[in-house]
């Protein structure tokens, strides 16, 4: 993973614990130009439940972002495996991006290219282009 341009095609993740908006990088040469590319919300929350022990003191929300977060890095290894992306920018807050990042498939991790800790989720494309042309 570094910090450079994002490769023409990259699949990005805009995400928190309670969404994900997906983009895709229709740029090249350095340039950032993002097109939508669909959304991923949290599903069967109850029934699912999170990767790996909670601690008893979790709130209902803390366990529910962290099930989100499951379910997103089990979305992404279905996509990566699938060969549905080659390279991955990943934009979360930083609470998010802590409970994504041990739970990534090497598949995944392998793909990144970018990481961002910061919440975007609600920002305007331009502002989300710029963050990421900026690494």
């Amino acid at each position: 993973m570094s910090n450079h341009t994002l490769p023409e095609d990259t699949l990005v993740v805009i995400t928190t614990g309670a969404e994900a908006k997906l983009f895709r990088n229709k740029a090249g040469n350095g340039e950032v130009r993002l097109a939508a590319a669909g959304m991923l919300s949290p599903r069967n929350l109850a029934g699912d439940g999170p990767a790996g022990k909670r601690p008893p003191e979790s709130s209902e929300r803390e366990t529910d972002e962290a099930t989100f977060s499951k379910q997103l890095a089990n979305e992404l290894y279905r996509r990566a495996h699938a060969g549905r992306f080659e390279h991955l920018a990943l934009v979360a807050d930083p609470d998010t991006l802590g409970e994504l990042r041990p739970i990534l498939h090497q598949e995944v991790t392998d793909k990144i290219v970018l990481e961002l800790a910061k919440t975007l989720i609600n920002s305007p494309t331009e502002d989300i282009e710029a963050a990421l042309a900026r690494g």
